[in-house]
């Protein structure tokens, strides 16, 4: 059986309509992919106070992420190893711009997960690596700016 990972996951989106992914690679040897910012709650955390302190954890921002704006559901072998059924809440947080902040990344964050990039849809239709979600660019696409909500 998977074990449930409630997860919030951060659409950090910059003024040019690029979004933020983070490169993992695992070091059992799976293929590398990237990934949105964010992670795993917290014991009795809410989805929000999760995304707010995973986007300062791994980006170095520490604002509010406003409210959800998807939810997905996906079964995934951790970089830990771990068989998880989880529960994705996302959020999209649109920025000017950023210097990605990594001093906040876990052990583990550093050794997986030491390289970023910030992508445009162009960008990723073209990317010859996974990226999940595998509906980012849509996902991008069915989201308005926080600005226009």
């Amino acid at each position: 059986m998977r074990e449930p990972r409630p997860a919030a996951r951060i659409l950090l989106v910059d003024g040019e309509g690029r979004v933020l992914l983070f490169r993992f690679t695992p070091y059992d040897g799976r293929p590398a992919f990237w990934c949105t910012p964010g992670g795993k709650l917290d014991a009795g955390e809410t989805y929000e106070e999760a995304a707010r302190r995973e986007l300062r954890e791994e980006v170095g921002l520490d604002m509010d992420c406003g409210p959800q704006v998807a939810q997905r559901w996906c079964d995934f072998l951790t970089i830990e190893g771990v068989e998880v059924r989880a529960d994705e809440r996302y959020f999209r947080v649109d920025v000017d711009g950023c210097e990605v902040d990594a001093s906040g990344h876990t052990e583990l964050e550093q050794r997986v997960m030491g390289e970023w990039r910030w992508f445009s849809p162009a960008d990723l239709a073209a990317l010859d690596e996974p990226y999940y979600p595998e509906d980012l660019i849509d996902l991008l696409a069915r989201t308005e700016p926080a600005d226009a909500r």
